[in-house]
């Protein structure tokens, strides 16, 4: 009976580690909240390539664009957890969207695992090159005069660029209108084109057309200048001293909860050792892109220090989707 005990323990032993042992034994698929062509899609492509090598498999990257981002979280939740589907995404669709729509159909902390944050967006205001000012007050003092009639483009509803216009409508009375696009790369055509004067993306897709002449910038987010703009003040310098100016840009890498700790040890791992690679390194630098590679415990800390601020945002804002 003792020996037939052991045999039993040892089965279940080797059934319930032989996935992680195993793991991974096919594809994995990043899921990403956008089209193709934007930072967080351009960052996943980059560590795709470079993650995959390093655990022996193919990872593909399936953009879901659209419904605030709930489309990709939706997906990732909604699939086994065997840390085949895992979801990178910007911030929006798990700290903004859920304040945004009546009836999201996820919970973060219930049904996420933290994995880790891997790198930090920079951020940049910019006009298309037809609107007549060079400078923050320039442009404020030009968007009160034309009342009703400026248009800035987001990557969608309550994401913060958005987030961003309704507050300066609502301290300053400006009553711009909102255009919001399924993601940076139309959101960028569309200010190529004149369709909107102004918006706020990544550096990283905004920076060939600022550097090109093609955009004028403005203002960067947050409290520090940036190397690839160093003569762009930012919206400090400029005068704008709101917390509101002051975005969480991470770009994160989550699974689905219930998924084994040994594979999700496993993917921090070697996502962490792939963010802190020389290669990926001068490749986010390229991009415009501050790694970080933190811990689960650490990315999930940065996440609850974000979240009530931008709720706050969106809540005094006026903000919502359906």
């Amino acid at each position: 009976m003792f020996i037939k005990r052991l045999l039993v323990a040892g089965i279940m032993a080797w059934s319930a580690a032989s996935p992680a042992q195993t793991y991974p034994s096919r594809p994995i698929t990043f899921v990403v909240p956008g089209p193709p062509g934007g930072a967080t899609d351009v960052m996943a492509r980059a560590l795709a390539e470079d993650m995959g090598k390093r655990l022996g498999q193919t990872i593909i990257v399936d953009n879901k664009p659209g419904g605030g981002g709930v489309i990709a979280v939706q997906a990732v939740t909604r699939a086994a957890p065997d840390g085949y589907t895992l979801l990178l995404t910007h911030s929006t669709p798990l700290i903004n969207t859920p304040y945004l729509y009546a009836n999201v159909p996820y919970n973060v902390r219930r049904d996420l695992a933290f994995i880790s944050e891997l790198c930090v967006g920079k951020l940049v205001l910019a006009v298309g090159r037809d609107v007549p000012v060079k400078t923050v007050p320039e442009f404020l003092d030009w968007a009160a005069k034309n009342k009703g009639k400026v248009s800035f483009g987001s990557y969608g509803v309550g994401s913060f660029p958005h987030l961003v216009g309704a507050h300066l409508n609502q301290t300053r009375h400006l009553d711009m209108i909102h255009v919001a696009y399924k993601g940076e790369a139309p959101m960028v055509q569309d200010m190529l084109a004149g369709n909107i004067a102004w918006a706020i993306g990544s550096v990283t897709t905004l920076g060939p057309q600022i550097k090109s002449g093609r955009l004028r910038a403005l203002a960067v987010m947050g409290d520090n200048r940036i190397k690839e703009m160093p003569d762009v003040p930012t919206m400090t310098e400029a005068g704008m001293k709101d917390q509101e100016m002051r975005p969480p840009a991470w770009i994160g890498l989550f699974a689905r909860s219930g998924t084994p700790a040994a594979i999700l040890s496993r993917v921090e791992a070697e996502a962490r050792a792939s963010i802190q690679s020389p290669a990926m390194r001068a490749r986010l630098d390229s991009l415009a892109l501050e790694p970080v590679g933190n811990s689960p415990e650490e990315f999930r800390r940065s996440f609850e220090t974000a979240e009530p601020i931008m709720a706050r945002l969106i809540k005094s804002s006026g903000a919502t989707a359906e």
